[in-house]
């Protein structure tokens, strides 16, 4: 009997009803603002005035940053036009480039190039790349980057040998060139110092990019690999000299694989090191630039640049930031006026009501 009633209990249909709870049933307390003039416009004037601020003190700060800019692309038309044909990548050609720093320049100074109608922002250019290979795996393994990639045409080269790193983004690595002389007087020359590590972010150096193994032999870890068709040089001699700087770890490959958003844009290059003469910065005087051409640029119509900049809490010289707070905390603190003087007006011409 009671076996014939549990299956009958078992038989019964079960409630598709939510549980009797307060989530379910939706009995929770909430809250809801009662908004009031005072309240609206405190926090309109609050918002206001904390966006002028802002926008102030990095108009203020973007002043202070100290910049020099120059197109070095316009010095150096006779390189240009050597390196307008790719057939005339391995002929050598080196311009110079002379400026004068009026004021001394105080702080860490930092050393940019700067490409303009350069799109990295492509579609397919942004794909053209094979993470995996840059993390050291798969270097020379056809297939991997064949299947696992995006990186034709540029997978392999004619001969059917990998290519390390593979991808339209590294075979157009810039590869200019580029020395700062200081010349503080008529007789004497001085090469400015510059740091080639510590210009890139920690999670790319340390996370995203990495060369295989063996890596303390990088031309055993990259044999049976071909360099990209552009590139001068294999990528275990980027800088043969520090081998923490070497291969796919290289200061120059990661910035230039962190593609820019828009066509004109510009990339750190070095640093300089703050050592003799130069440890507050650079001193006012003559300089010049002695710049190996080797990244064409004529044939898309593209120009480039060099640029020495200082930096503040804020970054470098960008004014559009400083101006777009300022404009939208007067907007906002002006608006809050109108909404007062209205509110009270209101209130002045507002009739108590009374019984007749």
């Amino acid at each position: 009997m009671g076996k014939k009633k549990k299956e009958e209990n078992e038989n019964v249909p079960t409630s598709k009803c939510p549980d009797n709870t307060a989530f379910k049933q939706q009995r929770i307390q909430a809250w809801k603002p009662r908004l009031t003039p005072e309240s609206v416009l405190s926090s309109f004037f609050l918002i206001g005035f904390f966006c002028l601020a802002v926008g102030i003190s990095w108009i203020v700060a973007t002043t202070n940053v100290t910049e020099i800019w120059i197109t070095y692309s316009d010095h150096c038309s006779q390189c240009m036009q050597v390196r307008k044909n790719s057939s005339n990548s391995e002929k050598p050609c080196s311009c110079f480039v002379k400026f004068s720093v009026k004021e001394e320049i105080k702080g860490e100074v930092f050393m940019y190039y700067g490409l303009s109608n350069f799109f990295q922002n492509h579609r397919k250019y942004v794909m053209s790349r094979f993470d995996s290979q840059l993390l050291g795996r798969n270097v020379t393994t056809k297939e991997s980057i064949q299947q696992g990639s995006y990186c034709a045409p540029f997978s392999t080269d004619n001969n059917g040998t990998p290519i390390a790193p593979c991808g339209a983004i590294a075979n157009s690595m810039f590869n200019d060139t580029i020395i700062l002389i200081y010349q503080p007087d008529s007789n004497s020359i001085i090469q400015v110092p510059l740091l080639k590590t510590g210009n890139t972010w920690w999670s790319d150096k340390n996370v995203k990019f990495s060369n295989p193994k063996p890596h303390d032999d990088l031309v055993q870890a990259f044999a049976g690999s071909a360099r990209p068709p552009y590139w001068q040089k294999p990528v275990y001699a980027l800088d043969p000299l520090d081998p923490n700087n070497n291969g796919y770890i290289n200061d120059d490959l990661i910035n230039w694989m962190r593609v820019a958003a828009l066509p004109s844009f510009r990339k750190l290059y070095r640093r300089v090191s703050p050592v003799q003469q130069f440890s507050n910065g650079l001193p006012a005087g003559n300089y010049s630039f002695i710049i190996e051409y080797n990244f064409p640029v004529s044939k898309f119509g593209g120009k480039k640049h060099v640029i020495l900049s200082t930096l503040s809490w804020c970054g470098g010289k960008n004014m559009f930031l400083g101006i777009a707070y300022t404009v939208a905390g007067a907007v906002i603190v002006l608006t809050a006026s109108v909404m007062l003087a209205v509110h009270l007006k209101k209130q002045k011409t507002k009739k108590p009501f009374s019984f007749r």
